[in-house]
């Protein structure tokens, strides 16, 4: 039969935000925009309207300027209020709780919390140090740092000065960090003295030390007190203690270098693995904009909320995540391990500071699963209204384990956008419905369609996934690109002044989305189109089988699809097993789907923002040299999947 997994009641309907605003709208212009479809369509016929008015009613701090929209047919090229004049800072703690701004646990190890003033004394304090060294608009300050409150301190004090902040987490590499902050230069340097994984200490002094030598720009470097409170700096040269840096300035109402709508706050990464990460640089007023939009419209994200999501300073939903305070959102941060010690530590973190919003990857709840935990059994989460799930496709049986085992009046919304846009193209929308296996709705001012080989959209059939009209939260350009070919190149080659994401995307019978995976990975046996995502969803529900990687090799003039799995401990796989699997994959998929050949391997590598990485997998297999190892967490487990006996013969 076919019903949703979940809809929303009817008070929440009536409560929600998406309703408000679409009300307000409709008085604000004479409207009858009756639901959401109509103010989707609305958002995009009058984009320029649409984003102005989202300022206006979120109440953000700044002059928007009288022109909404320069070369609004031009991708790239478009510029968004150009006359605009904003801080990001500002508006992040213009919204910041009196009481609890940000919560913090490191595992089991570490707790603290910091009011509003706490924070707001924090980031007037190093804006005055930052300032003092140098640092001033256009600057740029990086950080190795955990997800903990001083970094949000000190990216939102960079940001007052109108610098521009990157980061990245601690467990990266000498390599990795080097070839991201090496290419832009930074004043300033944040590190810890170490951080928790699993229980354990990682000291990462050393190699911050190490780091430095290859950025000689850096004026300062702070090293921020976590696993030691008093450590040993003499390791690093030239470093100072987060106290000590901020010492000879007292706290004082912080202020604020209001900046162009376009002028770079973040500069965020690509995976890197096929060359050095790409520098992807994202302005200010569009990642504000976008955010805002994305947590109070689509997130129903209200004032006195808390908002957790599970992210490290290398991903961008860290910056997703930090945005939210701009809605009066409490942070409940962690760093670490999201099963240290016993797995259920995430579940109790949202018990205890009753979270409104569980943020987290699909891996994680795939993990979840195959655990064996249930939270509904042994937690309350009265508190929690909204889960959101990103990294990869969230599999239809994943959706109804999170209704059976977690909770069962919630909005599961899976979203999807990345890196690029540092924001969600298809996302949840908590007034519908929750069908399996479904993203829910296109962004409102998101143009995205799904395109065939001509370029024509299409519906109930897979295309790629695209945006058709200009969007504020675009990148501001690649780092290093001046005549702006690379940035070119990336998204704009394939169809003229259309965004081209490279997901492999289709549209539902009830208006949702299924992602099935990068279309650059996409398999392609015989001429057909096989997204790995379909594969992957048929295998990894048998219970043997903890993951999975799938690819196409290059073989006797065609491809054929291979399919690598890590199985339970102490388990082989067999004849009969691989045949279970075919079996399932061609009864549930169809004949084209069926691998090839099925390969046992220990590991699969992973982007340290934990995603597969089919195409460093796909090199590996073909004896192709994976240009930057650096970018994996685990670049050891390609050693599996090069010079396979089994991959040699028919």
């Amino acid at each position: 039969m076919d019903t949703p997994l979940w809809s929303p009641s009817e008070e929440r309907v009536a409560q929600s935000n998406l309703t408000a605003f679409r009300e307000a709208a409709n008085a604000r212009f004479g409207l009858r925009l009756d639901d959401y479809e109509a103010l989707y369509n609305w958002s995009i016929a009058e984009k320029e309207r649409f984003w102005r008015y989202l300022w206006e009613w979120a109440g953000l701090t700044g002059e928007l300027g009288a022109v909404d929209l320069l070369d609004g047919d031009r991708m790239p090229g478009a510029r968004w209020f150009p006359e605009a004049s904003l801080s990001y800072a500002e508006n992040l703690l213009a919204g910041a709780p009196d009481g609890d701004a940000v919560v913090f646990w490191g595992e089991d190890k570490v707790k603290y919390r910091w009011s509003g003033a706490e924070l707001k004394d924090t980031v007037s304090r190093l804006q005055q140090a930052l300032k003092a060294t140098g640092v001033g608009k256009g600057d740029r300050v990086a950080a190795i740092m955990p997800n903990m409150p001083e970094t949000l301190a000190a990216m939102i004090a960079t940001a007052s000065l109108g610098a521009v902040w990157s980061s990245c987490s601690p467990d990266f590499g000498v390599q990795g960090i080097t070839d991201r902050f090496g290419q832009i230069e930074p004043k300033v340097v944040f590190a810890p003295d170490a951080y928790w994984y699993n229980g354990k200490s990682h000291d990462v002094r050393a190699k911050v030390a190490q780091v430095l030598t290859d950025l000689p720009t850096v004026a300062a470097t702070v090293i921020v007190p976590y696993v030691d409170k008093a450590p040993d700096l003499s390791m690093v040269p030239g470093a100072v203690g987060f106290e000590d840096f901020m010492a000879p300035y007292r706290a004082m109402e912080p202020s604020f270098e209001r900046v162009a709508f376009d002028h770079p706050l973040f500069i965020l990464y690509s995976s890197g693995t096929t060359g050095k990460p790409k520098c992807i640089v994202h302005g200010t007023g569009g990642a504000l904009l976008q955010h805002v939009k994305e947590h109070r419209l689509h997130c129903d994200l209200k004032p006195g909320d808390r908002l957790f999501y599970f992210t490290t300073c290398g991903w961008m939903m860290w910056n997703w995540l930090v945005t939210g305070i701009a809605s009066g959102a409490t942070l409940v941060l962690y760093d670490g391990s999201p099963f240290a010690p016993d797995g259920n530590i995430l579940f109790d973190y949202a018990d205890a500071e009753k979270v409104t919003l569980f943020g987290t990857s699909a891996k994680f709840i795939q993990s979840l699963e195959k655990s064996g935990l249930e939270p509904v059994r042994t937690h309350s989460l009265a508190s929690l209204r909204t889960l959101t799930s990103t990294g990869s496709p969230l599999m239809p049986e994943n959706f109804e384990f999170v209704y059976r085992a977690i909770k069962r009046d919630l909005h599961l919304a899976s979203i999807s956008g990345g890196t690029d846009i540092m924001s969600c193209f298809v996302l949840g929308n908590p007034i519908a419905p929750v069908w399996k296996g479904e993203i829910q709705t296109r962004g409102l001012g998101m143009a995205v369609e799904a395109f065939d080989d001509n370029g024509h959209a299409v519906r109930g059939e897979k295309g790629e996934l695209v945006c058709t009209r200009p969007f504020p939260s675009m990148p501001v350009g690649f780092w290093a690109d001046p005549d702006g070919s690379k940035y070119r190149s990336a998204y704009f080659d394939r169809f003229a002044n259309v965004w081209v994401h490279g997901d492999f995307i289709e549209q539902t019978e009830h208006g949702g989305w299924v992602i099935y995976g990068r279309s650059d990975a996409v398999l392609n046996p015989g001429g057909v189109r096989i997204g790995t995502a379909e594969i992957y969803r048929q295998v990894e529900q048998l219970p043997e089988i903890m993951e999975a990687v799938c690819i196409g090799q290059e073989w006797d003039g065609d491809v054929r699809v291979v399919l690598f799995v890590v199985l339970r401990e102490g388990m082989t796989l067999t004849e009969e097993m691989a045949a279970t699997i075919r079996k399932r994959i061609k009864d549930n998929c169809s004949p084209r789907h069926v691998p090839a050949k099925i390969v046992q391997v220990a590991d699969i590598p992973r982007t340290r923002s934990g995603k597969i990485t089919e195409l460093a997998v796909r090199d590996a297999v073909h004896g192709r040299p994976i240009k930057n190892t650096e970018a994996l967490a685990n670049p050891q487990a390609l050693d599996e999947f090069r010079d396979r006996d089994e991959l040699t013969g028919t």
